[in-house]
């Protein structure tokens, strides 16, 4: 959607759902948007939108929590993959060592 203009309700529609606990990245790669525009619109729209509009925690809302939940999960996993990566490949580059720093007949 990036360049386009996007109606007021469906403006309101994401504000809303950030409103309820959405995390903006989320919602910015979901509906295509900058997640600084979505920053924006809620602080533009939030005074104007009562309590009781901001959607409950339907399937819709547990999905999205459930994506978020999820991505963090991978974004550790991946962390920890590169660190054991790193350190297989340091040990690889000592076993290739002709004369490494530890004797090898040590008692």
């Amino acid at each position: 959607m990036g360049g386009k203009r996007l109606k007021e309700e469906v403006r309101l529609k994401i504000v809303k759902e950030a409103l309820a606990g959405i995390k903006v990245g989320v919602l910015a790669r979901l509906h295509d948007i900058h997640p600084e525009t979505i920053r924006l619109w809620v602080k533009e729209y939030r005074d104007s939108i009562p309590t009781e509009e901001i959607p409950m925690t339907d399937e819709y809302l547990q999905e999205l929590q459930r994506l978020q939940n999820v991505e963090q999960r991978y974004e550790k996993a991946v962390k920890v993959l590169g660190e054991k990566e790193l350190e297989i490949e340091i040990l690889r580059e000592l076993l290739k060592k002709k004369n490494p720093a530890y004797p090898k007949n040590s008692k």
